[in-house]
């Protein structure tokens, strides 16, 4: 045998890789063919035979509401701008809903798991949803309350940024859930609504960021100086941020507040609040003095809540001159500016204290109903005329007969209201005739400027009926107790109201004291004998409004104790109290009414509305067992309202049955299939037509029970079939999902 050199042996072979390199190239192309594409991992569930909406997003249960929400959104969008603008990150406005089926699943079960939340990575987050889930967004404290819902953001955020989102991208339609990816620069790259299943949106969340140029690398942001991170707009700087301000010590709270001074274009106006309302008085001063100088509007609404505490009357006149500063670019901060000037202020024209003491001291005949009374009166009056012609007083009292009369004939022409209109216009026109020629004949005083104020002002005529209102308050005795005077004052009110919104339409300041004569005049009302409730109502949205909470929530009272069964009044008092003192705090004040006037008759019911609306936020924070208990307290009330007066028979039971879907919808996200069968199975019992109505949390009696038959159909087949013939026998439309709700985006 031939022996082949070692050298040519080796050199043989350090030609084959050459060999191979050149060949690998002319074959790689038709091998590359061949290959499959690595397949993209899928997320969420497909849509297939035989899977339906309760299958496809199941709703969560107690344990899936337990944990945490894994996704961090920014908390405003502005945040949202700054963040995308650093990072490189696009947006993703994440939209959801109460109650319906694809939002609750997202909210409840997506949005909190580990996997999915990896997929929201690469985007800088917001989250909008026009429902609260807590019932305010900071304590007394100033320490923020995040929803319980979608965790990193105030209800109060998520509200806020739906209509800016609406704008921008909805195109006109409120739908949800939805999500929507926008690029640096504001454009669109997909819009996943109405997608038929879980897994077609987080396909297109998965892919979206390879449509658009990768982000800048990552900083760590806990290596940066606390300083440094104040001025940032990121959530986790904000949280880092503010955490270090509540355990710092005095030394850390004024740097982090000279720090936040200086930062006016990234408003970190969270930590001002935690100063402003914290226990540290000096830290307080300071960020006060930091508000009085600030130049952001966004600062606006935490400069009017920082004016509600008591101040120095140089800090006070600080922050009144910041709101007049900011009033330059906000509208509202110009309106706040006259409102806190206005609160200090003394009326010009009404002295309630007067009117208050001829109240307690005097006393007031019956209204007179009839109309016979008023028209022999303006008969005596036109023949006193006649016989004494140069005599002021009959023509004057006939004026106001005629006035009253005119008033009357709504109810006199019930049955013929277009010829009622018709007699009232020459009636009031009678009465300004007999009052001018009064007036012509030496009268003078509030009397004629009250009948020319009142006949004009149902005749249409508002600029003479706001300035001979005017005129007859500076003459106006206190403590009368007629329909006149009654009819005046609110007349006037009515004037100072429009003259403020007119100066602030016209960007002019109003004299301070047009707004403490409006709350004079309806504290006058409000206790007036022919005062009414919608007079409380208007006067207590006016004290909220101006931010005077105090004082609108003793309104409120006094006109529940007059107006007991006001339905007006009692949505007030729920939603104040729910919001300063949470839904105990709620049932606490109605069990207290019910105590206090033993008027079961009228206020079981709304004690009962109460409970229910209690169980509502127990339910929205997954206090389940709360909620449990709050909801049969309103039912067992709302029992005791049916026995105490038949007139509740009706609503009464139509209540009833939609608060037992209520808990049984609870008893379902608990997992307790028997008692949510239970309650459904009553509920359709006691009405069957609430079956298509929406709960306090936007979810249908008809919806609970299909999510509990698709669960029980696998584990009780007898309870199942029960509950399968129950709802055979609903009127079927109203198991048919809402399209007219906003929602549904999850089809």
């Amino acid at each position: 045998m031939t022996k082949v050199p070692v050298e040519a042996a080796v050199s043989a072979w350090r030609q084959i890789p050459c060999f191979l390199l050149v060949l690998g190239a002319f074959l790689a192309p038709v091998l590359a063919e061949d290959e499959p594409t690595p397949e993209k991992k899928t997320y969420g569930t497909r849509v297939g035979e035989g899977v339906g909406r309760e299958q496809m997003w199941p709703a969560p249960t107690a344990v899936d509401w337990a944990k945490p929400v894994l996704l961090r959104f920014q908390r405003t969008w502005e945040d949202a701008l700054a963040v995308s603008r650093e990072t490189g990150k696009p947006i993703l406005c994440c939209i959801n809903m109460d109650g319906e089926i694809a939002s609750e699943h997202y909210a409840g079960v997506r949005y909190r798991e580990p996997e999915i939340a990896e997929l929201y990575k690469p985007y800088v987050c917001v989250i909008a949803s026009v429902y609260r889930h807590a019932p305010r967004d900071y304590d007394d404290q100033g320490r923020r309350i995040l929803c319980p819902r979608f965790g990193s953001v105030t209800c109060g955020e998520h509200i806020a940024i739906e209509p800016i989102l609406f704008e921008k991208f909805l195109d006109g339609q409120r739908v949800a859930p939805r999500h929507i990816m926008v690029d640096l620069d504001g454009n669109e790259i997909f819009d996943a609504f109405y997608v038929n299943d879980t897994a077609g949106v987080f396909d297109q969340i998965r892919d979206g960021p390879e449509k658009v140029p990768p982000p800048r690398p990552e900083t760590v942001r806990g290596d940066r100086p606390l300083v440094e991170r104040v001025a940032s707009r990121h959530i986790d700087d904000r949280e880092a941020v503010e955490s270090a301000y509540e355990g710092g010590d005095e030394a850390t709270r004024r740097q982090l507040l000279e720090a936040a001074a200086k930062s006016a274009s990234a408003a970190p106006l969270d930590l001002v609040r935690l100063a402003v309302f914290g226990l540290d008085v000096e830290a307080a001063k300071l960020a006060r003095e930091a508000l009085a100088k600030t130049d952001t509007p966004a600062a606006t609404e935490l400069i009017s809540d920082a004016l509600q505490a008591p101040l120095a009357d140089a800090e006070r006149a600080a922050l009144i001159g910041a709101l007049k500063r900011l009033g330059g670019a906000s509208s509202l901060a110009r309106w706040l500016a006259g409102v806190h000037g206005g609160l200090a202020a003394s009326p010009d024209l009404v002295d309630a204290e007067a009117w208050e003491e001829a109240r307690r001291t005097g006393t007031y005949p019956a209204p007179v109903r009839s109309e016979d009374p008023l028209v022999l009166r303006a008969e005596d009056a036109a023949r006193a005329a006649e016989i004494r012609p140069e005599d002021p007083a009959p023509r004057l009292d006939f004026a106001e007969a005629t006035l009253a009369l005119a008033l009357e004939t709504a109810r006199t022409y019930a049955a013929n209201p277009r010829r009622g209109e018709k007699v009232a216009a020459h009636l009031f026109t009678d009465a300004r005739r007999a009052a001018l020629e009064a007036e012509s004949l030496g009268a003078t005083g509030w009397r004629p400027d009250s009948v020319l104020a009142l006949s004009a002002y149902y005749a249409g005529d508002l600029p003479e009926a706001y300035t001979r209102a005017e005129a007859a308050m500076r003459t106006l005795p206190p403590g009368l107790g007629d329909w006149q005077s009654m009819a005046l004052v609110t007349v006037f009110a009515e004037s100072r109201w429009k003259a403020i919104k007119q100066a602030v339409r016209d960007n002019k300041e109003w004299p301070p004291a047009y707004l403490a004569d409006l709350d004079a005049a309806y504290s006058i009302l409000r206790k007036h004998p022919l005062g009414t409730d919608d007079q409380v109502t208007w006067h207590y949205e006016l004290l909220m409004w101006l931010g005077a909470g105090a004082k609108a929530i003793g309104v409120l009272h006094d006109g529940i104790e007059r107006f007991r069964d006001s339905a007006a009044l009692h949505q007030r008092l729920r939603e104040h109290v729910v919001g300063r003192r949470g839904p105990a705090g709620l049932e606490q004040v109605y069990a207290s009414l019910l105590e206090q006037y033993d008027d079961p008759a009228r206020l079981a019911a709304y004690a009962g509305l109460a409970s229910i609306l209690a169980g509502d936020h127990y339910r929205r924070r997954r206090d389940f067992e709360q909620a449990l208990a709050a909801y049969t307290r309103g039912i067992a009330l709302y029992e005791r309202a049916i026995a105490a007066h038949e007139a509740h028979a009706e609503g009464g039971t139509l209540a009833i049955a939609l608060t037992l879907g209520a808990r049984a919808r609870v008893h379902y996200e608990l997992g307790d299939d028997t008692a949510a069968l239970a309650d459904i199975l009553s509920s359709y019992a006691r009405g069957p037509s609430m079956a298509g109505t929406r709960d306090g949390m936007n979810v249908t009696p008809g919806e609970t029970g299909q999510m509990l038959l698709a669960r029980m159909k696998t584990a009780d087949e007898a309870a199942a079939a029960r509950l399968e013939e129950a709802l055979s026998k609903l009127d079927q439309d109203l198991l048919v999902p809402d399209a007219g709700l906003m929602g549904d985006g999850g089809r």
